[in-house]
């Protein structure tokens, strides 16, 4: 037999349990794509199926060989085959070959296979570790298992020890506030407040905003960004963040976009000195609860940036070059939380989470190539288009969506646009009365009045509800 089988024919073979399947093999031992493409397409196996030629195949110098035989050894619930992936577990040279041996394993559902799984908790691979647990859990309130697994919430990986603490030690979160996931608070609707985000922030209970989308002011770039030193700005937003970190949604996300940033040199007889914001900025929200999810590069035309490249142009000479920054972050975390995303997708009513679908066109890859925008007044305006991306794919209609450096406003009128509800703060008075501009010319949203406060004001509007 020369030509492949189809999926039909395999299908059809290994319900008839007589072995046929096995001697296939067995003539064509010899072809790795041959045998691949047999082992790739058995899926479920009958309880009638002969599977004692699988271990023959785990001699095979094929990793891919390998790996595909444990799978479909782990699909049979024969004592025999324990031992056989056990081995496997422990001597094959492949490490995708060896989590798959510990998976089988535990797929299997067998009592008898507790000792192995125990015994593969001291492997050397976390991701093995992991699989081990995977296959434990299932006798989990086994005094045995459990004083196990236990003792693993101090395992030197940091996966481990999340699936142990979600397991065994994580407790449910008491809220301060009985309000619904999917609802904030009246008094946050379509509101702009002038003054410092971090007071205004103390004022909100936790809980309140659906998702924060920002840019924060540069390390001394602008006028309107000056600080006494780099270790000074990052503590400045560490302080911010913490209080968004505090007032945001269980398990929604926070949307920070930033670039490294050059200050330049005093004279010739000194260097320029970069800044690089974004990691710098990072470990700090990891370490207050932001668990990191994804890194977007937002890609800008080489025409609408500085030219850094013309003296390199000239000289050609090495360590002079110097690329033109056409890219900036938007760096995409989630607070932290046990519960998976459907969780938060399950606190909408179905019509909600239908008229939210994003539509066809949407961006596929992490590259985002987005024209800046530029504004007479503002020198650091979010593109429209920036805005609506993040608000169509990181919210649901209704939602809050927050910026604590509210600049012109262009993610409240985005916002606004896309059916959410939005909340602004800015301490720099001009741009404040900027935005106000936008509701005197009526652009500034339609149905519901745009709200610009003052911090007392806004106080005052908390207190009467």
């Amino acid at each position: 037999m020369n030509t492949m089988l189809t999926k039909e024919e395999i299908k059809e073979l290994k319900i008839n349990g007589n072995g046929i399947i096995g001697k296939i093999v067995r003539e064509h031992k010899s072809s790795n794509s041959y045998v691949l493409h047999i082992l790739e397409h058995l899926g479920h196996l009958p309880k009638n199926f002969d599977g004692t030629w699988l271990p023959e195949l785990l001699d095979s110098k094929s990793n891919q060989v390998r790996f595909w035989t444990v799978k479909n050894l782990g699909k049979l619930t024969d004592d025999e085959f324990l031992q056989t992936l056990k081995k496997v577990a422990l001597t094959d040279s492949d490490t995708n070959v060896r989590r798959e041996a510990v998976s089988s394993i535990g797929r299997m559902r067998n009592p008898k296979a507790k000792n192995i799984l125990i015994e593969m908790l001291q492997d050397a691979d976390p991701k093995v570790v992991c699989q081990a647990i995977r296959g434990l859990l299932v006798f989990k309130e086994d005094e045995k298992i459990d004083n196990s697994l236990k003792p693993l919430i101090n395992h030197e990986n940091e996966m481990v020890r999340a699936v142990i603490y979600k397991e065994y030690f994580a407790k449910e979160k008491q809220k301060t506030t009985q309000q619904p996931h999917a609802e904030t608070h009246e008094y946050l609707k379509n509101v702009v407040v002038n003054g410092d985000v971090r007071e205004i922030l103390r004022n909100i209970p936790e809980e309140s905003i659906h998702l924060t989308f920002t840019s924060p002011p540069y390390y001394n770039a602008r006028d309107y960004s000056i600080y006494p030193s780099y270790q000074a700005y990052l503590e400045f937003l560490e302080e911010v963040f913490k209080e968004v970190h505090r007032t945001t949604k269980e398990g929604r996300f926070l949307i920070v976009n930033t670039s490294p940033i050059i200050i330049a040199r005093m004279s010739r007889a000194h260097s320029s000195k970069r800044y690089p914001i974004p990691f710098d900025l990072h470990p700090y929200l990891v370490k207050m609860g932001w668990e990191f999810i994804d890194d977007i590069v937002w890609l800008k035309p080489e025409a609408s940036v500085k030219n850094r490249n013309a003296g390199f142009l000239q000289h050609r000479k090495p360590l002079g070059y110097k690329p033109n920054a056409i890219t900036e972050y938007l760096m995409v975390y989630r607070k932290q939380t046990e519960k998976l995303l459907d969780w938060n997708i399950k606190q909408y009513r179905w019509q909600t989470v239908k008229e939210s679908k994003v539509a066809d066109g949407y961006e596929t890859s992490n590259v985002w190539r987005i024209d800046p925008k530029f504004d007479k007044v503002h020198s650091a305006v979010f593109p429209v288009e920036l805005c609506k991306r993040i608000v169509e794919y990181y919210s649901f209609k209704g939602d809050l969506v927050f910026d604590p450096f509210g600049g012109s406003g262009t993610l409240g009128r985005t916002a606004k646009s896309l059916g959410r509800l939005f909340f602004l703060t800015e301490v720099d008075e001009k741009y404040f009365e900027y935005m106000k501009s936008f509701m005197r010319n009526n652009t500034l949203f339609g149905e519901r009045a745009t709200k610009f406060l003052s911090l007392s004001d806004f106080i005052k509007s908390i207190k009467q509800q």
